[in-house]
């Protein structure tokens, strides 16, 4: 085998060159992917952003309510500007792994302390959603938490206490060290 100095330095630039065109390689494929080479999936978590302002709670406030009732039925906005204090952002995004993300944008409109306008796309329900985020569909039915009359007659009979008290008599006795010298 030739020592590092006998090879040429063409060819040590070309290994070069191919190690890094697959190290590349590699990243690109990570990006597009993420998973390496479809085994391995790094962990990624929910990433929820804003107010969720559901159907009821919008219903809740209408054109001449006061900012403190909106903040009550709302929460505090996301976004308030200085350069436009009669304008408060609803905002809210949710992004989990293996779902479509969220966005959902409500815009109110003030004249002075007064709920001008709003302007909303529709809102889901809460109960609709809950059940957009639930992760429990997933997974199937829910098992049963109790058992059946059945089930209850298949059990073993519990021992009987005289049989537990003298398998207790026939244990060795411990003997430990004191606590306190």
């Amino acid at each position: 085998m030739p020592s590092p100095a006998q090879i040429p330095v063409a060819w040590r630039h070309a290994a070069l060159c191919f190690a890094a065109m697959a190290a590349v390689g590699c990243a690109s494929q990570l990006q597009s992917s993420d998973s390496i080479f479809g085994l391995i999936t790094p962990y990624r978590i929910d990433i929820v952003q804003g107010n969720v302002v559901t159907k009821e709670q919008l219903e809740r406030i209408k054109p001449g309510v006061s900012r403190a009732q909106v903040r009550d039925a709302l929460g505090s906005p996301l976004l308030t500007d200085i350069f436009h204090a009669n304008r408060w952002d609803y905002v809210f995004t949710l992004r989990r792994p293996g779902a479509e993300p969220q966005r959902r944008s409500l815009v109110l409109l003030f004249d002075g302390e007064v709920l001008k306008s709003i302007e909303a796309p529709a809102l889901p329900g809460e109960a609709e959603f809950v059940a957009a985020i639930s992760s429990h569909s997933a997974q199937g039915p829910v098992p049963a938490l109790e058992l059946t009359e059945a089930q209850r007659k298949a059990l073993p009979a519990p021992p009987k206490a005289a049989a537990v008290a003298a398998e207790a008599a026939s244990a060795p006795r411990r003997s430990y060290p004191p606590l306190e010298p």
